[in-house]
């Protein structure tokens, strides 16, 4: 096995130090700077690996979502987050080239590769298993017998079919009923962190997806918020005071009515900025390549549509709701301190 080039090291290190220094300025605006136990407990990881990711002397590789979240939790410069996904993306390929599959190691879905080896020794005649050529005539002694498990076979059968009809018309009657005296019963459970209507739950301590693009569309409602990646207390109360304008439950959490309200329609003949930032946000991080400029382009209508063909949506080039929530819940998982 080779070890890292220079490049490799070269990137690893500056990662850590880039990361470090994150730490090290992290202590601003009266906010002391986290103890890395503390740290390691926001990010989910243990304090010896963190330790690892900040140490430029002995620095491991830290995953691009660590990198982001970190970026998050720090409050780092926005300007240094394109350098540090660089730096991470780089580090991790390096990683990769370096970690070759083992030699002699089967293929995960394969036989083993000295099974068909020219060079194994063949086996000899009396290692094969002897097969019996078969009776001229394969009759059995009496046929009743078969007849008899075949027609036990059918009637458990419709057995079967007829059990799973009475659960089917059961839980049709119930979900009637639920329908007309209450809240409909969900056939599949819903996701944690999204709500029964598949639009997800955003709340107070959402950092990375859900946070910004509550925050950037709250700031395209016209309130000031920065769009910081972090779900905290401002965030929280600037949610309630848009869910009391618009007549909802002021619990500042975003839900599938707060969203339907929170959302903006955008096309060619209306693009908020930052509704339009929402909307290149969610469908870069959603692995559609968008630049990010505030600005409703032709590329991002091209994206736009080319996301909406990936996911069965009418190819409209207009984020409309169906759009919207079809891009938040593409996000992948939250992540929640």
């Amino acid at each position: 096995m080779t070890g890292p080039t220079a490049p490799d090291r070269d990137a690893v290190r500056a990662l850590a130090e880039l990361l470090r220094t994150w730490w090290e300025l992290s202590a601003r605006e009266g906010r002391p700077k986290p103890t890395q136990q503390s740290l390691a407990g926001r990010l989910g990881i243990d304090q010896t690996t963190l330790s690892r990711y900040l140490n430029p002397r002995h620095p491991s590789t830290a995953p691009l979502r660590t990198v982001e979240l970190l970026h998050t939790v720090l409050r780092a410069p926005a300007a240094d987050l394109p350098r540090a996904r660089a730096l991470a993306e780089a580090a991790a390929a390096g990683a990769a080239r370096k970690s070759p599959r083992p030699a002699g190691t089967a293929p995960a879905d394969g036989p083993d590769a000295t099974a068909a080896s020219p060079q194994a020794p063949s086996a000899g005649p009396q290692s094969l298993v002897p097969v019996s050529a078969p009776p001229a005539v394969p009759a059995p002694p009496s046929s009743v017998p078969h007849r008899t498990a075949a027609t036990r076979a059918a009637l458990a059968f419709l057995g079967v079919l007829t059990l799973g009809g009475g659960i089917g018309l059961g839980w049709g009657a119930l979900a009637h009923r639920a329908g007309q005296d209450g809240p409909p019963v969900a056939a599949v459970a819903t996701p944690a962190g999204s709500t029964a209507s598949g639009w997800p739950l955003a709340r107070k301590g959402d950092l990375l997806w859900k946070a910004r693009a509550v925050q950037y569309l709250l700031r395209a409602h016209g309130h000031d918020i920065e769009a910081d990646g972090d779900f905290g207390a401002r965030t929280a109360a600037a949610v309630k005071t848009f869910q009391a304008a618009h007549g909802l439950l002021a619990d500042g959490k975003v839900g599938a009515r707060t969203w339907s309200h929170l959302i903006i329609r955008i096309d060619s003949r209306n693009a908020p900025e930052q509704a339009v930032v929402a909307l290149q946000y969610l469908l870069d991080n959603s692995g559609t390549a968008t630049d990010i400029t505030g600005i409703f382009t032709p590329s991002t209508t091209r994206s736009l549509e080319t996301f909406q063909r990936d996911r069965a949506l009418p190819v409209t080039g207009v984020a409309d709701r169906d759009t919207w929530r079809a891009l938040l819940t593409a996000q992948g998982p939250g992540i929640h301190r």
